[in-house]
């Protein structure tokens, strides 16, 4: 089986999160016997090869971050240069990643997703839905392994059967929202910890200013 993989992301690959997540899925593609091409929207220049391989091929895959519900105006755009296929056959899937760690806020972007294969007179494939993902990339290198590995275990499960209509897929997504104590106790940890590791991260990246600064607010 080949794939032809796009990656919706607007950021380019050394800062894409979605980009580290679909390598990892992409070695566990290959350890199944599939193979796969890898577009990414960010480089307008492989916009016309995206576009041609989405119209020679029957097995497409979508990965994109979520944004506060919103689906990446970039992928957006892209999907609009796009005609219905005059055959039917194809198939599309999605891998939906977020920062957010409750599956139900993904969900809207999911319901989406579903909408758009037949748009494009193509099927729906399923979605590998994840959260929880921010700390990619500033994650050390054993927290990252911890990261991307069930997502090359997730593609090795999609190359054997190139769909995400799978038990093992639908419990990937974790735990659609927490518990209240857990709820209370994350609240508290974003407040300490998480707001320390933040400020410590935005020194690295070169901020000066408060992460809480509001300079337009009077």
């Amino acid at each position: 089986m080949h794939v032809v993989i796009i990656n919706g992301s607007p950021r380019t690959k050394k800062y894409s999160n979605t980009d580290k997540i679909i390598q990892a899925f992409g070695k566990g593609m290959i350890q199944s016997g599939a193979t796969y091409e890898l577009y990414s929207l960010s480089d307008r220049k492989e916009w016309e090869d995206a576009r041609e391989a989405f119209y020679t091929h029957t097995r497409i895959l979508i990965a994109l971050p979520l944004y506060v519900e919103c689906i990446p105006g970039l992928l957006l755009e892209f999907l609009e240069t796009l005609h219905k296929k005059e055959e039917n056959g194809t198939e599309i899937s999605f891998i939906l990643q977020s920062g957010f760690a409750e599956g139900c806020q993904l969900r809207c972007g999911e319901e989406f997703l579903k909408m758009l294969p037949g748009q494009l007179n193509c099927r729906y494939g399923g979605c590998l839905v994840k959260g929880d993902n921010f700390g990619i990339r500033i994650a050390d290198d054993n927290q990252l392994e911890q990261i991307l590995t069930p997502y090359e275990k997730m593609g090795e499960l999609y190359g054997a059967c190139g769909t995400f209509e799978f038990a093992e897929a639908k419990k990937f997504t974790g735990p659609e929202k927490f518990a209240f104590p857990i709820r209370i106790l994350l609240a508290f940890l974003f407040k300490t910890v998480a707001k320390k590791k933040f400020i410590e991260a935005a020194k690295a990246w070169g901020c000066t200013q408060p992460l809480d600064d509001r300079p337009y607010a009077e």
